[in-house]
């Protein structure tokens, strides 16, 4: 595509950052921002802080931050809303998590104790094994949705914010698939005022959010805004919208492995996943109907990275399994197994063994941070709807009906940063590299 520069608003003003949870992921992202802009932490795991951009020539030498090269709103503009079935500040709810050292917390306790959450939005239907303690209490969705633009319109004024920003950090909702209230945006709506027991939380947080011209970011593997109701209201009011399920953990490391097997050609007979985990998300997962959610995003990884319908020899038999137990004494720190049964030259068997021991939300924290600035630079580039560009972030990609999305990382790495080039009429880079040699 020619490169043209886009007009881009300035980030002029405050950014209001709406949290839809505020439990570990949540907690921990404000810790490292505000940890971040005090000096005693570095951003490490953002590509929007530590990360640098090649423009032009590897000869011309011109590699500046990230940061420095778009405009993208600074770490002191933003200032924090958030939502959450348990009425604990953030303080409270980070010290619950234990993601985070307390001698590290002590030093930014003031600014996470003044982060009071909202009441929720709750269906018992889609988390049964949280029950929720401080939730809103009315009659039906559609009023649950008017209680919730009335929270954002609050809090835009309460805190003079200039533009906003919704991301969800909560918990996997109950498996659903597109049903007829998620067809249309006139059906949705119907549906919120008839209480559709098909209308999960966190597409009346999405509903909610669009009515207030804020775009939605999905950081769990929730149908969400993956339904045409929700991306006719973003085309409406323009709006971005990205999603889902942060790429953290063991999908990550898939995402980096699997192309550099299926690049040498190396057969895969079979890939075995198991996790442990014992935080909230874990505890929920526990339940099958809330674990087949986070299946179906699991699962769907490997499939369009290996692409076995063209490689059936290769990969046409592999047996895919993942699993995931809820083991209370690891707390956030999960461990993911990995078996790969790989086939090389003259069929001969080998193995890949992967023990991961990550910190869930210390990988998720800085996704929130660059989701929620690039999502503000779509919407003040005029990007609205599905925002593809930003796959590189999450588990499940979300993409136009009929185009299947982009598992390779670093497929999503190029895809992301010709992005920005784009934006900025800088030249998209290939890594072609012909010209270098060719006199």
């Amino acid at each position: 595509m020619e490169s043209k520069k886009i007009t881009i608003r300035k980030p002029e003003g405050k950014l209001g950052v709406l949290l839809v949870g505020l439990g570990a992921v949540a907690t921990t992202f404000v810790a490292g921002v505000e940890a971040a802009k005090k000096g005693v932490r570095k951003p490490i795991g953002s590509l929007t802080q530590m990360g640098h951009i090649r423009l032009g020539k590897r000869t011309d030498n011109k590699t500046p931050l990230v940061r420095e090269f778009i405009p993208l709103a600074g770490l002191n503009d933003l200032v924090y809303g958030a939502w959450d079935l348990f009425p604990d500040n953030g303080y409270e709810a980070a010290c619950k998590a234990g993601v985070i050292p307390r001698d590290l917390l002590d030093q930014i306790k003031t600014d996470l104790s003044g982060l009071e959450p909202m009441k929720a939005a709750y269906d018992k239907n889609y988390v049964r094994r949280l029950e929720g303690k401080h939730i809103k209490n009315v009659p039906n969705k559609m009023d649950l949705a008017e209680a919730l633009i009335k929270d954002i319109e609050d809090f835009r004024t309460k805190n003079n914010c200039n533009r906003l920003v919704m991301i969800w950090c909560g918990s996997t909702e109950a498996y659903c698939t597109v049903q007829n209230e998620h067809k249309a945006l006139k059906a949705l709506e119907e549906g919120l005022k008839a209480n559709s027991a098909n209308i999960p939380p966190s597409m009346i947080y999405a509903y909610a959010a669009m009515k207030c011209g804020c775009g939605y970011a999905n950081g769990a593997p929730n149908l969400t805004v993956d339904t045409p109701a929700l991306l006719e209201l973003a085309q409406e009011k323009n709006v971005p919208v990205s999603g889902k399920d942060f790429k953290t953990g063991q999908t990550l490391l898939k995402t980096i492995i699997a192309p550099g097997l299926r690049a040498r050609y190396l057969g895969i007979a079979g890939w075995y996943s198991t996790n442990i985990l014992g935080n909230r998300d874990g505890e929920v997962l526990d339940d099958p109907a809330n674990f087949k959610t986070k299946e179906e995003s699991k699962l769907s990884v490997l499939d369009t990275i290996l692409q076995p319908h063209i490689y059936p020899e290769l990969y046409g038999n592999l047996y895919h399994k993942v699993r995931i137990n809820y083991y209370p004494p690891r707390g956030d720190n999960k461990e993911g197994w990995d078996n790969i049964d790989i086939v090389g030259w003259l069929g001969m068997p080998m193995q890949l063994k992967i023990d991961f021991l990550c910190r869930d939300s210390i990988l998720a924290a800085p996704l929130v941070l660059d989701l929620v600035l690039f999502m503000d630079l779509a919407h003040r580039a005029g990007l609205r709807g599905i925002q593809e560009w930003l796959s590189f972030y999450y588990k499940s990609p979300q993409t136009k009906e009929g185009l299947y999305p982009e598992h390779n990382l670093f497929i999503q790495e190029m895809k992301l940063k010709n992005t920005l080039r784009y934006l900025m009429g800088e030249e998209q880079i290939t890594h072609l590299g012909l010209d270098y040699y060719q006199s």
